[in-house]
């Protein structure tokens, strides 16, 4: 059994060339929100949950990314409140958020 039951992985990769990468669409900041607000719901000091900064996923087609495991389950987002339906139905309820999982 994994320490964590969800490891959340944001990549925030910053492209030098100027080629599509997760951090044009404010990666860090969104990985920043994910962290407090999964805090302030009491996840990350359970052990339930953990978020972490994962440099490059390789999958700068689908615009911003995360990743969720134990289920390699794949998002992107647009905003804050993508993040936060994400924490709420698959962290918290243990839903996948369809309208925003890309394909694995």
């Amino acid at each position: 059994m994994s320490y964590y039951t969800y490891h959340v992985f944001f990549c925030n990769n910053q492209r030098d060339d100027g080629e599509q990468c997760c951090e044009q669409h404010n990666a860090q900041s969104m990985r920043d929100h994910a962290k407090s607000r999964a805090k302030s719901l009491g996840l990350v000091r359970s052990g339930k949950v953990r978020i972490n900064t994962a440099g490059c996923l390789n999958r700068c087609e689908h615009g911003p990314v995360m990743v969720v495991y134990p289920e390699a389950t794949w998002y992107t987002y647009v905003d804050q409140s993508d993040i936060d339906d994400i924490i709420d139905e698959h962290l918290v309820k243990n839903r996948v958020v369809e309208r925003l999982r890309i394909p694995s």
